[in-house]
């Protein structure tokens, strides 16, 4: 490796306030991940979707963020990271969710809040030639951005890197639907419509929008008991970026809130740690402390 790579990571670091304990991370796991990802540019003749799927604060926005730093320096590829996140419906139109079919849709994350249409509609636009308008969505807002603050790209690229917490997952067998898996879910889905609405947009929607991924990574969680803890400590994170900014105090999550929000995620999180490993091309196990134990498939 020349040494402009060992640069550029040194600044990522830096840049996105990492330990410096991550320069052995990307060392040993990372870099060869991404040598992996160039052998498979090498033989495409068409735009590379990398998958990055993993439970919230997984480190997957991280990992997809440095990956295209890696790609550019190592070979001058044009690359871009996409979240899954970016392409939730409007605020509006998850309300409206809410009225039509179950009040549960009003909360973005599950199968079904995200626009799929204009997720694989912008995938697509990224692999031909011509200038593609990417959404962004604002988290401390629940809302997307308006189109002209959208991220605006030359296509086509080299390698998308697209990363979800539920990318991937498929849904579940029919009859894993009938118990409730915690107290949102027995208290305000007690006859199973909001479940099986999230599976079966899953089955209809997403398969064919998964079906875009080329090369898949998990970075796969002890257990989801620690995605809680993880997930408190990225809305700690949020509220300092977002400090001072109008009118975003009040959509920041205290912790009942928080407890809350992640148990519409467990389900599918819960159902990706069985079966995600299985259909990755490359498995990472994580610690409790949001490092990697090693490389369980890949």
């Amino acid at each position: 490796m020349n040494s402009s790579i060992y640069t550029a990571i040194d600044s990522f670091i830096a840049r996105e306030k990492l330990p410096h304990t991550y320069r052995i991370t990307v060392e040993q796991w990372f870099l060869p991940l991404a040598e992996s990802i160039l052998k498979q540019v090498s033989t495409s003749r068409r735009t590379l979707v990398v998958g990055i799927s993993g439970s919230q604060g997984s480190g997957k926005s991280t990992l997809a963020a440095l990956l295209v730093v890696l790609l550019r320096e190592m070979l001058g590829l044009r690359a871009l990271n996409l979240s899954i996140d970016d392409f939730y419906h409007t605020h509006a139109y998850r309300q409206q969710l809410a009225r039509t079919v179950h009040p549960l849709l009003a909360t973005r994350g599950v199968p079904g809040t995200h626009d799929v249409a204009l997720a694989m509609q912008t995938l697509k636009a990224l692999t031909q030639p011509g200038a593609v308008l990417v959404p962004r969505f604002n988290k401390g807002v629940d809302d997307r951005m308006p189109v002209q603050e959208w991220t605006q790209v030359q296509a086509p690229l080299d390698v998308i890197v697209l990363e979800g917490w539920c990318l991937s997952i498929p849904p579940q067998p029919d009859a894993q639907l009938s118990l409730p898996v915690n107290v949102l879910e027995t208290q305000e889905d007690c006859d199973g419509r909001w479940r099986q609405f999230v599976n079966q947009q899953i089955r209809q929607n997403y398969t064919e929008f998964y079906a875009l991924v080329d090369f898949l990574v998990m970075l796969k969680a002890p257990g989801f008991d620690k995605v809680y803890q993880w997930r408190q400590n990225q809305e700690a994170k949020l509220a300092a970026t977002m400090a001072g900014g109008a009118g975003t105090a009040s959509k920041l999550m205290d912790v009942e809130q928080l407890q809350r929000f992640i148990q519409h995620y467990e389900r599918l999180t819960r159902h990706g740690l069985e079966v995600l490993p299985a259909l990755a091309d490359v498995v990472f196990e994580l610690t409790d402390q949001q490092t990697i134990a090693g490389k369980l498939k890949g």
